[in-house]
């Protein structure tokens, strides 16, 4: 109810401040086109899109929390992984393409009008013709084309510097550390919401309020949806030097149940306090602090997320319930500072350092395992959230690193006016590693010692290894530039042991090896 009636009101003020004789006084048209070669080596799984890792014989008992294949250890799986790590396994390469038209439309009484029509392909998949045949078929059109943003602006809301953005839209604030687009790759397939967003905006305060849904449950049902709040605030009062703080809200309402008994059983369920699932409410409150003081810039910031998640809990079932008392208590951090030389090339280094929170408690003890009604306990890791910040190709191609350290440090230089080179270096470490089964290598084989005692164990290796990048940017004029990024991963032995690391800590990363790898783009973008 409380959505709805934000909604009301928020509209209602809209309609009072848009003026109805607004008259068309500018159009403009732009758009960008952008083409990418990726190759990565030694990475995925083939033909995939999971390998099992451990037999699900080995984990009896044990709270693993399978999000890939959408269900826990118990249905045959066991642990999975997308990650192979290997350099036996096939290559994948291909080529994206994200091409966006976009129309802005000025009207009078600073009414304004934003569309943008998105299309990303891979290419190959919409030929249409037979080679062996010669046959000609209907090309595959259903995803080809979607509406990425269109919205209404309305601007100096009675008087004053506040505007009203409705529809869908871009969301990117501070340094899009958790919340903004996703315009690299590869997959940058872009990232919109549908929202409401009012912002009121002077020299030196900004303040952003939205509300967006991120998921409808159903027209015939009230409090089925996924929607994202948010208050983004920032305060330059301090010459170069910019202070915020945000308050972020998921809330998901998406119903659970791990069964649908008769009425004595699921009074019976009431009873124990089984199959009771609250509603999702992920809170994120965080401040920044960014900046320059003369040939140094830093960038520091620090988040702390609460509240019930029990759709992260669901996915823990052992055997027949999940943990329905699962919550969010994790911190996350970024830091980085620079420095720049006032020399020729103006060279800058810097060092960076990231810290997700994360939580593995999918191990048990000897109590844990005598006893089949344990409740089991989830393992919820820091959640990037929206996040626009890729660490690399490797372990963070969807933004979504977590339970993990990661140590950075770099340059850039101008060798000429039309030249970036970026080099830098990573070391990732897991916040908490996964721990296996107990195994005895016998010819380069893991032999399990006792498969039915599951809390018996081997602690994981935490280290996932190395990472280095050089990336050329040529920029042939303003509008069109070049790009060339290699990537080289020196693997380190929690790869093949395996961790949570990706899917905001969801997902398993272990492979069938340690084997190094290699990532490669090529690039060229124009903008008009």
């Amino acid at each position: 109810m409380f959505r709805f009636m934000s909604l009301a009101a928020v509209l209602c003020l809209a309609v009072s401040v848009i003026p109805a004789q607004a008259e068309l006084q500018n159009v403009q048209v732009g758009g960008e086109l952008r083409i990418k070669m990726d190759l990565i080596y030694n990475w995925a799984v083939e033909p995939g899109p999971v390998e099992i890792r451990v037999p699900a014989f080995l984990l009896p008992n044990r709270p693993i929390g399978e999000f890939l294949s959408g269900a826990p250890a118990f249905n045959g799986l066991g642990l999975v992984s997308p990650y192979a790590w290997d350099e036996k396994t096939n290559n994948l390469t291909l080529t994206e393409q994200r091409t966006r038209l976009n129309v802005k439309a000025d009207f009078t009484q600073e009414v304004a009008a934003f569309l943008e029509l998105e299309s990303y392909d891979i290419w190959g998949q919409d030929f249409r013709s037979n080679y062996v045949t010669g046959v000609d078929s209907t090309a595959v059109t259903g995803d080809d084309v979607e509406m990425y943003q269109a919205y209404i602006d309305v601007n100096e809301m009675y008087g004053m510097p506040l505007r009203l953005r409705i529809g869908r839209q871009e969301l990117a604030f501070g340094s899009q550390w958790l919340v903004g687009p996703k315009d690299f790759g590869p997959f940058y397939r872009g990232r919109s919401f549908d929202a409401l967003r009012l912002t009121y905006a002077t020299d030196i305060t900004t303040i952003d309020a939205w509300y967006s849904t991120l998921a409808e449950g159903g027209a015939n049902e009230e409090d089925e949806d996924v929607a994202f709040y948010g208050v983004y605030a920032t305060c330059k009062a301090l010459e170069n030097i910019a202070f915020d703080a945000y308050w972020l809200w998921v809330r998901d309402a998406t119903s659970l149940n791990d069964t649908n008994f008769v009425a004595p059983i699921e009074w019976l369920e009431d009873a124990f306090d089984l199959d009771d699932y609250d509603v999702t409410n992920l809170h994120t409150v965080g401040l920044r602090a960014s900046g320059m003081f003369g040939s140094f810039d830093f960038d520091v910031e620090t988040a702390y997320q609460f509240g019930d998640a029990d759709q992260n809990g669901f996915f823990f079932k052992p055997f027949l319930y999940g943990d329905d008392n699962a919550e969010y208590d994790a911190w996350g951090l970024t830091a980085q500072l620079g420095y720049t030389f006032d020399i020729a090339w103006h060279p800058r280094v810097f060092a960076k350092y990231a810290f997700y929170e994360g939580e593995d408690n999918r191990d048990i003890s000897f109590g844990q395992w005598l006893n089949p009604f344990d409740q089991p306990e989830a393992s919820v890791s820091f959640n990037r959230l929206f996040s626009n910040q890729m660490y690399n190709g490797f372990f963070d191609l969807q933004n979504d690193l977590s339970n993990a350290h990661v140590f950075m440090i770099g340059g850039q230089a101008h060798p000429t006016e039309a030249i970036d080179l970026i080099w830098d270096v990573e070391y990732i470490i897991a916040d908490e590693p996964f721990d296996s089964p107990k195994t005895v290598s016998l010819g380069g084989f893991k032999v399990p010692l006792a498969p039915a005692l599951s809390f018996w164990t081997d602690e994981g290796d935490d280290e996932l290894g190395w990472v280095t990048d050089i990336v050329l940017i040529y920029h042939y004029s303003e509008d069109l530039m070049f790009s060339a990024h290699w990537s080289h991963l020196f693997a380190g032995g929690g790869l093949e042991d395996g961790s949570f690391f990706a899917g905001n800590g969801t997902i398993f990363g272990g492979g069938s090896d340690d084997d190094d790898g290699d990532f490669i783009t090529f690039e060229t973008r124009i903008c008009f």
